[in-house]
């Protein structure tokens, strides 16, 4: 195990993919000074269960991936920070959060690649770059449908589950896969799973002047429809609302 420094936050970061972050917390841009001081500065990403990003206090799940900072910029009031995701790592303890959060974690086992899988792995690039094109058309969305993945069979598993669409448990539960193909299986159901709400047309005031007019329509027809007809007074047995007995 080892103690390391902790970044909480609302989105889960994959192995091989990319993070941006602008840092402006007084904690956060101590941990940063002193992780520049490592020749490998590297934080562990979790995902906030519970709480807010900033202000401290949050509930944070056990699964997430250390992140090696690669650029640091700068800003007047803030600093932004470019790092990409490496290792798996479990919380087997969270210490202290002064000055920042720490944690002693341990390191999960890596995936493995199979060229059996190619297939596999080809039929999840297929459906999520379809699922986000299509998604891409409803609302905006993370990722471009059309973007380069990595050559390495190993690390676009990785990158797919992390430009799929798809909620932030269904992320972390595609984080904490055992094998790489239970981690494609996943992520070709739950992508396929997502699409029905991604792709759904939404309500838009175009549909609901639509169907106002069409009840203002029904309602106009039946004040212009044939009132009820008054019983003929000439006929005792319509007068009387009984009817004739069988002659």
């Amino acid at each position: 195990m080892a103690d390391v420094a902790m970044f909480p936050l609302g989105t889960v970061l994959f192995p091989h993919t990319p993070l941006a972050l602008r840092i402006f917390e007084e904690r956060y841009l101590i941990m940063l000074g002193r992780l520049l001081d490592d020749e490998d500065p590297q934080f562990a990403v979790v995902l906030i269960e519970r709480g807010s990003e900033a202000g401290g206090g949050d509930q944070r799940f056990g699964i997430g991936t250390m992140a090696r900072i690669t650029n640091v910029m700068a800003g007047e009031s803030d600093i932004h920070v470019i790092a990409v995701g490496g290792t798996r790592v479990e919380v087997r303890e969270w210490l202290d959060d002064e000055p920042y959060p720490t944690a002693a974690v341990r390191e999960l086992p890596p995936l493995v690649w199979d060229d059996a899988l190619t297939p596999l792995r080809d039929e999840a690039e297929r459906i999520v770059r379809r699922v986000l094109s299509r998604a891409a058309e409803f609302s905006d969305v993370r990722w471009d449908p059309d973007i380069e993945l990595s050559d390495d069979p190993l690390e676009s598993s990785w990158q797919l589950s992390a430009i799929a669409p798809l909620g932030e448990l269904d992320q972390l539960h595609l984080l904490a896969s055992t094998s790489l193909g239970g981690l494609l299986r996943e992520l070709i159901d739950l992508t396929l799973a997502a699409e029905p709400a991604l792709t759904a047309v939404p309500r838009g005031d175009e549909f609901d002047a639509a169907l106002g007019q069409l009840l203002e329509d029904a309602e106009a027809a039946e004040d212009d429809g044939p009132d009820d007809e008054e019983p003929d007074e000439t006929d005792p047995d319509a007068a009387s609302g009984t009817d004739s007995p069988p002659r």
